[in-house]
């Protein structure tokens, strides 16, 4: 039996931003996750500057590729609003092995099946045990499905559904566009342009909202592709895109029973305003660190349910979005 203080399962920004800050302490913790990194990840991979101030990273120092624009391009229903704040764009593969190799923790490769409570601790798959468990595996954690899924079930109304593709383009506008609820779409598109000439398309829409209306997340795909060839932001199809699925900020999120956490997409915090999931994950990924490290109980009220500092603006989605 392999025995850690803490058991973090997933080793994405949640994953990692937790095991960075226990290891600055000195906690034993042991990283699982079923793949092996660096690993391809579908994101926009839109960064915010909180995110990078939460993680001390200085972006001049970032070594790997980092875009950053200084402000955010959006339409709502077609009218044009601009907010004025440097982002910055990552490429998740490069983003998240960077975060797990900084953080120095002791990783394995391995797919979590099954979950015990055991005395004072956790057992999985009867080969590790430890004392916390952080659940930190996305969406389909199992840590969230076994210990939280009945107590804290993700609300299906607050169900995002996306396609994205990122993709090789010797893109000409470097700003960030997004488009909200255009051709009743309960949701948005997004451009992200990346460094070194790679771009990001996608599309979002709450998955509750698109059926009722009879929706096709597919279609909205095509009307995005034609917009940004029509606008000349590409030139051309740049082919089918990929799909996931992951939950916004509910009302009441729980992201604690005992000596157990879910952090990040395991506990449904997606953004409500911007759908933006980096953020929430790295906050409470330190924030349950922070629990166990003794530095105050364990809310996910410190973690932000709204991207946009404009609360006229984040309102409006929220309301539009999720509401």
């Amino acid at each position: 039996m392999i025995e850690r203080d803490v058991i973090i399962v997933g080793g994405g920004p949640a994953g990692s931003s937790a095991a960075w800050q226990l290891g600055r302490e000195d906690v034993r913790c042991l990283v699982l996750d079923r793949e092996e990194f660096p690993r391809e990840k579908l994101c926009a991979g839109w960064v915010t500057p909180e995110v990078l101030n939460d993680l001390e990273i200085d972006p001049g120092e970032y070594p790997h590729r980092l875009l950053t624009f200084e402000a955010l391009r959006i339409s709502v229903k077609g009218l044009p609003v601009s907010l004025r704040s440097p982002q910055h764009s990552i490429r998740r593969f490069e983003f998240d092995h960077y975060l797990l190799e900084r953080s120095g923790a002791e990783r394995q490769v391995h797919k979590v099946r099954d979950i015990r409570i055991e005395n004072d601790g956790y057992v999985i798959d009867d080969t590790f045990r430890c004392r916390y468990l952080i659940g930190a595996g996305g969406t389909r954690c199992p840590v969230h499905r076994t210990l939280f899924r009945e107590a804290h079930p993700h609300s299906k109304a607050l169900q995002a559904v996306t396609l994205e593709l990122e993709f090789p383009c010797n893109w000409q506008d470097a700003d960030c566009h997004l488009w909200f609820l255009e051709k009743r779409l309960p949701g948005y598109a997004w451009y992200v342009p990346k460094a070194d000439g790679y771009l990001n398309l996608g599309v979002g829409a709450m998955a509750e909202k698109l059926a009722r209306r009879g929706g096709d997340i597919r279609s909205h795909w095509q009307r995005l592709i034609d917009k940004v060839i029509g606008k000349g932001l590409i030139d051309e199809d740049p082919g089918p895109p990929s799909g996931y699925s992951y939950f916004l900020r509910g009302p009441a999120s729980g992201g604690r029973l005992g000596n157990a956490f879910v952090v990040g997409d395991a506990a449904g915090l997606a953004t409500r305003d911007m759908c933006e999931g980096i953020g929430p994950a790295v906050r409470s990924g330190i924030r349950a660190a922070d629990t166990i490290l003794g530095r105050g109980e364990f809310s996910l009220d410190s973690v932000d349910p709204y991207t946009s500092q404009n609360r006229l603006v984040s309102g409006f989605l929220d309301y539009s979005l999720a509401g």
